[in-house]
């Protein structure tokens, strides 16, 4: 498994972060950690940090990432980690992803503890009160301005990896100002490590087969159809039966025809042999 926390300081991540190291077994890699590892074992890329950190300068991305790539490499971390503090920003998420994909590797979720920053600074002042009204040490993050100046130094640099990492889709959201073991359920359920979600997913199995017989009923009710091809039929055979009667009596009707025509033509032949015949006569007359 391997992991992000984000939040702002004083959201618990610390806290989340161990519990999760004890349940997978897997290893939490700080830079700050990393940073004093590789400068005390005198690798090559602790001692060019060194060299900063002496000059008072901060270490540069390349620095830092060359450093998580050779936390990366060692046998403890394959089997999965936690990042504490890194990526602080999205050039170097971007850098991450790079160095993720170049040893075939990838996050498995990237977790924000949200938190109301107001409550947050409530609860650091309440905390001093107690600890002062009961003689106890304070911590060292117990002070409200330092906390204040932390929050906004999250906010200017840290804060935008949240739409970063929605926006690649390994971004999950947790309600931080929730009790310890309610987030720690929370962020369970985002990674899909509780039980409760299983049998949701196997309720949903006898509907997904009730709705095969559904689709088999549509299917048998096509034969229905069949009546409408009788009919069909039915109607062909009654117009060829009046097409062949009509055929037979075609030959009556044409001689009947030819017969009226005859007798038209047989009237018109005896017109004209009249009016021939009273011509002749008349110039009978006019000889005479």
């Amino acid at each position: 498994m391997k992991l992000i926390l984000l939040g702002p300081p004083g959201a618990g991540k610390g806290t989340q972060a161990q519990r999760l190291v004890d349940k997978h077994g897997i290893v939490p890699l700080s830079t700050g950690d990393m940073l004093r590892a590789a400068v005390k074992a005198g690798t090559p890329v602790g001692l060019r940090a060194k060299d900063i950190m002496d000059r008072g300068e901060l270490v540069p991305d390349d620095v830092v990432v060359a450093i998580v790539a050779d936390r990366l490499d060692q046998p403890d971390a394959r089997k999965g980690f936690i990042l504490d503090g890194f990526p602080r920003t999205v050039p170097q998420a971007v850098a991450l992803d790079r160095l993720l994909k170049e040893k075939g590797l990838k996050l498995d979720a990237v977790v924000e503890l949200k938190v109301d920053v107001g409550i947050l600074q409530k609860r650091i002042e309440n905390r001093i009160a107690e600890a002062k009204a009961s003689g106890k040490p304070l911590r060292s993050d117990d002070d409200p301005e330092k906390l204040k100046r932390r929050v906004e130094i999250y906010h200017e640099q840290t804060a935008p990896l949240v739409d970063y990492y929605r926006v690649a889709g390994a971004l999950t959201s947790v309600d931080g100002m929730a009790s310890i073991s309610q987030v720690a359920s929370a962020i369970d359920q985002a990674l899909g490590g509780s039980p409760q979600r299983r049998p949701k997913a196997a309720a949903r199995r006898p509907t997904e087969k009730k709705a095969a017989p559904r689709a088999a009923e549509k299917v048998v009710k096509k034969p229905a159809k069949k009546p409408a091809k009788k009919a069909a039929a039915k109607k062909a055979g009654t117009s060829a039966e009046e097409a062949a009667t009509a055929a037979r009596k075609a030959p009556g009707k044409a001689a009947k025809r030819g017969a009226t025509g005859a007798r038209s033509g047989s009237r018109a032949g005896k017109a004209a042999a009249n009016r021939a015949s009273t011509t002749t006569k008349a110039r009978r007359t006019r000889g005479r």
